[in-house]
């Protein structure tokens, strides 16, 4: 435990709700309420007393939403009786995928930069995270490449995070069908974390699952948090072989039980709602980020940041080379000198080294006023 590092996210964050007139860019989340079909849900679901377990699986309804659901947008079929397991979460997810994988020495392949999670998460299951370099240049996909010379006979997961926290890098099918060919012939599982599907801005989310040859060895992690503006709600989902997801339900069962009930009933809310609306809440703050994704990616090149357009989530990852300061002092200084919060990229891997991560996930409004706040710093490193 002595050798994994606090959150780099969560120490800004902690530094900004103590600081009066800042202005957070550093936390991924929703600035939208939970719409209010969904509470309203949650609240009925307390005044009918239901205060109770529900089945470690969670409920039947909820689960046979979400198979109704990841069917009908992302054509991945699972059976809602032994193929789905809600969880608390996707981070809950991501825990379960990987101490049901791992034995002590496993390597994982972890792209980098990378959400801040996945290396501790292998290391609490006495496995060993290998680091996948990413660029800018190839807009933070994940080739064959990148991935074959780090193979080793140890090598038994690869996390595949995209949408991508914090680089909003993608990958479209062609991407996906050259790893699927790179994987072939080894026994390597993949952990897909899809919490952004639904944030994609260039054409449709395509989950790697779809594939027929990586259907059987895909173990797809979504949630409401992002699509539905449910954070504090933590509720999530995996989905998978029906034998892995059984082993992950046993670590579940004995370390959680089961996800909150009243989250649950407004999870059933979320996709019934959503199936009847087309989805029109989901659309809404999906339209919502896309606008402000491009006046953010705008504003800091036109500032002298170089910042690849990101295809998906709700992050811009400017460059910061060139400033004469690592992320992490550029952070602290633009947190003490100009009140904005950011989170320096070495907090997602080595290569994050010489970026930062900003949330658009707030008021446009905001977004705005942190953008002039920032040129105001950034203009006399420039000089």
């Amino acid at each position: 435990m002595a050798t994994v590092p606090k959150s780099g996210i969560r120490k800004f964050f902690d530094i900004v709700a103590e600081m009066k007139d800042a202005i957070s860019l550093g936390v991924g989340e929703p600035d939208f309420v939970t719409p209010w079909n969904i509470r309203q849900a949650g609240m009925r679901s307390l005044e009918k007393g239901m205060t109770g377990y529900t089945s470690n699986w969670g409920t039947l309804e909820l689960r046979r939403e979400i198979a109704r659901y990841l069917e009908g947008r992302f054509d991945l079929a699972y059976d809602p009786a032994d193929q789905i397991l809600v969880t608390i979460g996707a981070s809950e997810a991501i825990d379960l995928a990987l101490r049901a994988l791992l034995d002590p020495g496993d390597e994982v392949l972890i792209p980098d930069p990378g959400y801040v999670s996945y290396a501790p998460g292998v290391v609490f299951a006495n496995a060993v995270p290998v680091s996948i370099p990413m660029s800018a240049d190839n807009g933070f996909k994940l080739t064959p490449e990148l991935i074959l010379p780090r193979i080793t006979q140890r090598t038994k997961a690869l996390i595949l995070p995209f949408p991508s926290n914090p680089t909003g890098g993608i990958m479209d099918r062609q991407s996906l069908e050259a790893l699927a060919g790179a994987l072939e012939g080894t026994n390597i599982a993949v952990i897909s974390d899809e919490i952004y599907a639904e944030l994609t801005y260039s054409g449709k989310h395509v989950s790697i699952a779809q594939l027929p040859s990586m259907y059987e060895r895909t173990i797809v992690i979504n949630g409401f948090s992002k699509a539905f503006a449910m954070t504090g709600w933590r509720l999530g989902y995996l989905c998978g072989h029906r034998d892995l997801v059984a082993a992950m339900c046993k670590i579940h069962q004995y370390s959680i039980l089961c996800a909150s009930t009243m989250a649950q009933a407004a999870g059933v809310e979320a996709l019934k709602q959503g199936r009847a609306t087309d989805y029109a809440d989901v659309k809404r703050m999906h339209d919502a980020y896309d606008l402000r994704r491009r006046v953010v990616v705008n504003g800091f090149n036109d500032m002298g940041l170089p910042c690849y357009e990101p295809e998906g989530a709700f992050y811009a990852f400017p460059s910061i080379k060139g400033m004469g300061l690592s992320s992490d002092e550029f952070c602290e200084r633009l947190l003490r000198e100009k009140k904005v919060a950011a989170v320096p990229g070495s907090a997602f891997g080595a290569q994050g080294e010489g970026f930062i991560r900003c949330s658009y996930a707030t008021s446009m409004e905001q977004l705005k006023e942190a953008l002039r706040r920032i040129e105001g710093f950034v203009a006399p490193l420039l000089k």
